[in-house]
């Protein structure tokens, strides 16, 4: 079975400088993927090339068997994406955004559905400005899934969440792993990664120095937990 996300020997530059370094991974079906790094790693231009937003300058990537920016119209029917900074305007009502939402999409998910899945039902005739912080990444979730995707990105889901929202989040997306949705997500909870993540990518520098699971990953380094792993990956000269 192919790769439901693939990325082969992507490199990326801005006004001569290297931001993705000869990149490849793969994220297999029905996976919850990390992609980790400092900022300015590489991991957005990376999602960006995957999404095709940004072509690559050498390398290709694609989903679902779809070349990123040729079938990028295709796969935008198949594809969620939650970014950190979701630029929504607050004065709009929370079923009027997942109306607008749906209808960007051909076929789409019954959203008072998705709304009651996520604990947010009661919720959907108020301003997206009075929902709680945990509520408004729990409705960012929803619309990245009111498209029925098979493939969801998700960009620091749980940024600036209290400890039972980050939980409550947590819970979600291992649910829709179980239904078999593969799923890519940046983070810099390495708590989080390793509760959520089957596999993992660290990127340095704009290189990818280890692909591998939580384990391996811990089992490489010096030390028993995957945030002092992570720290080492980053600080070392040479992995």
């Amino acid at each position: 079975m192919e790769a439901p996300i693939s990325v082969k020997g992507l490199r990326k530059a801005y006004q001569g400088v290297p931001a993705v370094r000869d990149i490849s991974f793969s994220v297999n079906p029905g996976e919850i993927f990390g992609l980790l790094g400092e900022n300015g790693a590489g991991k957005s231009t990376t999602i960006e090339c995957l999404l095709g937003t940004r072509r690559p300058d050498s390398g290709s990537t694609s989903i679902l068997g779809m070349d990123s920016v040729k079938d990028r119209k295709r796969l935008f029917q198949k594809v969620g994406v939650q970014f950190q900074e979701p630029y929504y305007p607050d004065r709009i009502r929370v079923s009027e955004l997942c109306e607008e939402t749906a209808s960007l999409y051909r076929s789409s998910q019954n959203y008072e559905k998705l709304l009651e899945q996520f604990g947010l039902a009661e919720k959907k005739e108020l301003m997206v400005s009075k929902l709680s912080g945990g509520q408004k990444q729990r409705l960012f979730i929803v619309l990245a899934l009111i498209p029925g995707p098979d493939v969801v990105f998700l960009d620091e889901l749980t940024t600036g969440l209290d400890t039972k929202a980050r939980r409550e989040v947590w819970n979600h997306l291992l649910s829709l792993r179980q239904k078999g949705l593969t799923i890519l997500l940046t983070s810099h909870f390495m708590d989080e990664v390793a509760i959520l993540c089957d596999r993992i990518a660290i990127l340095k520098k704009g290189q990818s120095i280890f692909e591998g699971t939580v384990d391996d990953a811990v089992a490489r380094s010096p030390h028993d937990n995957l945030e002092d792993a992570y720290l080492w990956f980053m600080e070392s000269e040479e992995i």
